[in-house]
């Protein structure tokens, strides 16, 4: 019934993925709160102050070792907020149903952070090469002193890490795993043969000689971080550039409905520690609202503020967008005011029919938007735990209708 029910608010197309496989079944995809349920252990009920660690720039490291009873703050947010199978099975679904004709072997993560996604990607084919581009220095350093240093070096080679700013990725400069590094200082050449070895590594992105990207992607809804209509475009134009010209996808996540515009605070149980998700006022004149991440241990510890974001949202309809559709100008007491026809529904500044118009301003030749209803966050705003249902299916949608909370993932095309 419930299915049903769900099925007819909507305008969509017929597509739909079914869980067929164990890989794709067995994890969703990434976001803030969009995992499956955990395992669940009981927190720890030893009575006592609660202790908080609080981020900062000068000191944000926390990795997992004798000294220090705080796990990794990059450790945390892989297990609570990552599932990287379920990304992966979706974007080969996705490019499948667009381009087709080949297997996606060459995937750029953009925002890559630790890069699982990428080391992910490469675990199941020796064939596939991953780029992966960010702009914080020290995840791009766990990621090969944690992830990479797990997988042996026939993964970890077939993965380039660049450190840089998305809207400027060719002058990204690569950052060598240490192994290569340790290698070439074990030489036994003279100083001249050995700096030409130095010199054959490429510096910067620019300078890499990298194959076409099949796919590019930028999850954890990173694009929430571009918040002006020129940087999205220069993002989206140097997407399009990376992927191949036989075809390929750029896929990117977000989230929003009613509750992305107010304050709330949802958390969910690991093993041996608790995910917050904690969202602050929203300004609803710029769309914008800061996000922090905290992670809490039992009841004596806390790190609070591990992560911390200032994102710009999007919502289904726009107010300027409506005003190039249909409107009209009333005189009231000396003012004029704008009276929208057909719609009555304020939300901002752009939209995501805007990311669809800059995506094709970009140069992608169509977009698609795969849409998910989440549960409602007031019914689990003071609970123990707010979890994702799986009975709720991502679809291919042409209209929807606003909820209170909802994930998506926006599918951009690109062929010959």
């Amino acid at each position: 019934m419930g299915k049903k029910k769900h099925r007819e608010s909507h305008h969509r197309t017929s597509r739909r993925f079914h869980q067929d496989d164990d890989d794709y079944s067995s994890a969703l995809p990434s976001s803030a709160f969009d995992l499956p349920p955990p395992p669940q252990d009981d927190d720890d009920d030893e009575e006592g102050e609660e202790e908080e660690v609080e981020e900062s720039h000068e000191k944000s490291k926390h990795d997992l070792g004798a000294d220090t009873d705080t796990p990794s703050k990059f450790d945390l947010y892989q297990l609570s907020v990552q599932s990287p199978k379920g990304d992966i099975s979706y974007m080969l679904k996705f490019f499948l149903m667009y381009v087709g004709g080949r297997q996606p072997l060459h995937l750029q993560e953009d925002f890559c952070g630790t890069a699982l996604l990428s080391t992910e990607w490469l675990r199941s084919d020796p064939r596939r090469t991953a780029v992966g581009l960010d702009l914080d220095l020290e995840s791009l350093d766990w990621c090969l002193d944690n992830n990479l240093s797990k997988v042996g070096s026939d993964v970890s080679s077939r993965l380039s890490l660049f450190h840089g700013n998305v809207l400027q990725p060719y002058e990204s400069p690569l950052v060598c795993h240490p192994p290569k590094i340790d290698f070439i200082k074990d030489l036994s050449l003279d100083d001249s043969i050995g700096a030409q070895v130095q010199s054959d590594i490429p510096t910067t992105m620019g300078d890499a000689t990298l194959p076409a990207r099949d796919i590019v992607c930028a999850f954890n809804y990173s694009c929430c971080c571009l918040h002006s209509r020129k940087d999205l475009i220069a993002y989206f134009r140097h997407a399009l550039n990376a992927l191949s010209r036989k075809g390929g996808i750029f896929v990117m996540d977000l989230y929003g409905g009613t509750s992305s515009e107010c304050k709330l605070r949802l958390q969910r149980k690991f093993s041996g520690f608790t995910y917050i998700w904690e969202q602050e006022e929203f300004d609803v004149i710029n769309r914008k609202t800061k996000i922090s991440l905290h992670f809490q241990f039992g009841k004596k510890k806390a790190l609070r503020h591990a992560f911390s974001y200032h994102w710009r949202l999007y919502a289904i309809f726009n107010f300027l967008y409506l005003l190039d559709k249909s409107y009209s100008l009333v005189l009231v007491s000396g003012k004029f005011f704008i009276y929208l026809i057909h719609y009555l529904y304020f939300c901002g500044r752009w939209s995501i029919p805007e990311i669809k118009d800059c995506m094709e301003e970009a140069g992608f030749k169509s977009v698609h938007f795969w849409m998910r209803e989440m549960p409602d966050t007031h019914l689990h705003e003071n609970a123990d735990e707010y979890t994702a249902g799986r009975d709720v299916k991502y679809e291919e949608l042409s209209a929807f209708r606003q909820r209170d909370a909802w994930n998506a993932y926006v599918v951009a095309v690109t062929n010959v």
